[in-house]
């Protein structure tokens, strides 16, 4: 049905969830798409209806890291704050798994907030929750090591996708990590040889005794 997540998400404010079908455009995507790029204007705020999006940077190096996912009843904060201050997008978000956004105008986002407390305490919840991603993040880089993040990851995305089987490249794997190839291939071995994961061919098994 058309309101199941909005309905859910703002439950307390039925014209609130109107609103947003009137003023917002609704499209369809599949995996690996790009529908925010860096250096891009930021004109709409993306939702997540269904499916999954990720949000990734990328360094002067061309290296890129992934710093969170984006879930059905989600949106992008890092949208919210450029497109409300008229700047350009510092991040890019792609598509993770097939997916229906709703785009809203930018200029409705403020108008929003002014009307509807329910939407402010949205994008309080969505800014404290990729917060508290980001600390991870960067937690993870200064103090673990390699093979702990490349672990967390899968089980990051086991834990998403609600399934223990993951179709994934080594290179995107790489990609997310910020880190080459090589390593992400040389770690996954020694997953696999430590009774971890389970590997195949663009695919990987987490096996139950790392839950």
């Amino acid at each position: 049905m058309q309101d199941t997540i909005l309905s859910t998400e703002f439950s307390s404010s039925p014209d609130l969830v109107e609103k947003l079908y009137q003023y917002g455009i609704t499209k369809n995507y599949h995996e690996g798409d790009i529908i925010l790029d860096e250096n891009a204007s930021i004109r709409s705020i993306p939702i997540v209806m269904k499916g999954m999006l990720k949000v990734i940077r990328t360094e002067e190096d061309g290296r890129e890291i992934l710093l969170y996912y984006i879930k059905a009843g989600e949106s992008c904060i890092m949208s919210f704050l450029g497109g409300m201050h008229n700047e350009k997008s510092i991040v890019k978000a792609e598509i993770e798994e097939d997916a229906e956004i709703l785009f809203l105008p930018v200029d409705k986002v403020s108008l929003f907030i002014k009307e509807h407390p329910e939407w402010l305490d949205y994008i309080f919840r969505l800014y404290h929750k990729r917060f508290e991603e980001l600390l991870d993040i960067i937690n993870a880089i200064a103090f673990k090591k390699v093979d702990e993040r490349l672990l967390n990851l899968l089980q990051k995305k086991s834990e998403l996708t609600e399934s223990d089987l993951i179709t994934i490249t080594h290179e995107q794997l790489a990609n997310e990590l910020g880190t080459a190839r090589v390593v992400v291939s040389r770690l996954l071995k020694q997953l696999e040889e430590d009774g971890k994961v389970k590997l195949g061919r663009n695919k990987i098994t987490l096996l139950k005794t790392t839950n």
